[in-house]
């Protein structure tokens, strides 16, 4: 996410890391290739030079050439135009209403239909809501079938009048039906169409007025750049939206509708899409998102993630079969589940301060753990248990069985073996020194 932006600000940033002499003239340089950075990102060029100004004024306004460390300053001081840029504040999804009503808008393409499901899945799991997903793309049958799709998976009901060529009609019959069977969020999805027409947004400001949503999200494909930022200023014009989601993060995106999109349209994005999984949906936090794009991680963000995965009962089981030397492959199987559904495996390294930057031309595979998965399954439920009863000739099976190689199958035993050996120590004093070095390290 914002690799391109991320390198070339680090560029930028860098004459000022050093331990040479700062001067004035040095500075003007920086921050005229952030500027170029920024424009490189699809940065409207107002934006930008706004943007260089400001950081020009406090920079020299808090005498960053005679400072200790004015590299880190300077970093400082992008890192706060950045989250400022982006909105400043973290700002939360209305769930006020008896539904709550959430009105989806965006053009044809930008995720729209697919990040319903996600926000109705993050208020199923998150917020405890009984969700009820509304199809309104009469022009498009699978938009429908889509929907349905998603519904099953997430375990969410469908609302949808295939017969019925009205969206404002059904909107209001499902905003009824939601009433009567004891639903408590209602999210619409609306048709999209390849550009902005007057029929399109006509028929979404009547949808709009009749069922008065509590939260109206226009959905925006950032790998569209400038464009995005065009789109939704139309949509806002017409809806008065009360917030943006900005989807496909997670491709080769230069971030120019996260950087800019706040200054055009003043609302503020309010969720960001980060991958094909229903899981993959993140609150938009800017001074996060900036921390992100200097290369400094978001740890926070990365913790949380982590917590939301945590299972306090079965840590337990966990912590007693360690301390009974039970701890098998069925146990480390459930462990890597978990991590997978943090998210996918390019952004959780992106989280870790300093390791998306090194990890940048890695190509880190969601099936990173597909290997580990079949070899353990290829293994008997005694061998899963037991682990050191896997010989030589039981390895070989295991081998052939998942399409790997014994030299695999070692490696696998070894890292196993070092992990089980690791917490067994976290169980003891060990664990207590590590806390206590983490406790002076504050």
């Amino acid at each position: 996410m914002f690799n391109n932006l991320s390198d070339k600000l680090d560029k930028a940033l860098h004459v000022l890391k050093g331990h040479g002499k700062i001067t004035e003239v040095n500075v003007a340089e920086t921050l005229k290739e952030v500027r170029r950075a920024l424009l490189d990102a699809d940065v409207n060029f107002k934006i930008a030079k706004d943007f260089t100004s400001r950081l020009k004024d406090k920079a020299l306004g808090q005498n960053v050439l005679t400072t200790l460390n004015p590299g880190q300053l300077m970093v400082k001081l992008v890192k706060d135009e950045l989250t400022d840029l982006m909105g400043g504040e973290t700002v939360g999804i209305n769930l006020g209403g008896s539904p709550t009503v959430i009105l989806m808008s965006g053009l044809q393409g930008s995720g729209k239909t697919t990040f319903s499901g996600k926000l109705a899945n993050y208020l199923k799991t998150k917020k405890s809501k009984n969700v009820l997903l509304v199809g309104c793309d009469v022009y498009r049958p699978a938009a429908i079938n889509q929907l349905r799709i998603i519904g099953e998976q997430i375990g969410v009901e469908v609302y949808a009048e295939e017969e019925n060529k009205n969206p404002v009609q059904i909107s209001k019959n499902a905003i009824k039906h939601a009433k009567a069977n004891g639903f408590n969020a209602v999210i619409i999805d609306t048709a999209g169409r390849l550009a902005v027409d007057k029929e399109m947004m006509t028929e979404i400001s009547n949808i709009h007025k009749e069922v008065q949503p509590q939260e109206t999200l226009f959905v925006v494909d950032s790998m569209t750049g400038q464009d995005a930022v065009n789109t939704a200023k139309a949509f806002n014009d017409i809806l008065n939206f009360d917030g943006v989601v900005l989807t496909k993060l997670d491709g080769d995106t230069r971030g120019g509708a996260a950087l800019t999109i706040k200054t055009v349209v003043n609302k503020p994005i309010k969720f960001i899409g980060t991958g094909e999984k229903m899981e993959a949906i993140d609150v938009f936090h800017p001074n996060r998102m900036a921390d992100r794009i200097l290369g400094m991680g978001d740890v926070v963000s990365l913790v949380e993630r982590a917590q939301e995965q945590y299972d306090e009962e079965e840590a337990r089981k966990i912590q007693k079969k360690i301390a009974k030397d039970q701890f098998g492959f069925d146990d480390f199987l459930q462990q890597i589940q978990q991590i997978k559904k943090m998210g996918n495996m390019k952004d959780l390294v992106g989280m870790i301060p300093g390791a998306g930057k090194a990890m940048k031309d890695v190509d880190i595979d969601d099936d990173a753990f597909k290997g580990i998965e079949a070899i353990i399954h290829s293994m008997t439920p005694d061998e899963r248990t037991k682990p050191t009863t896997i010989n030589a000739s039981r390895k070989k099976r295991i081998a052939k069985g998942s399409g790997t190689s014994v030299q695999e199958v070692n490696q696998l035993m070894k890292q196993f073996n070092q992990m089980s050996k690791m917490m067994k120590m976290m169980q003891g004093g060990g664990g207590r020194k590590m806390m206590q070095m983490m406790k002076n390290m504050k």
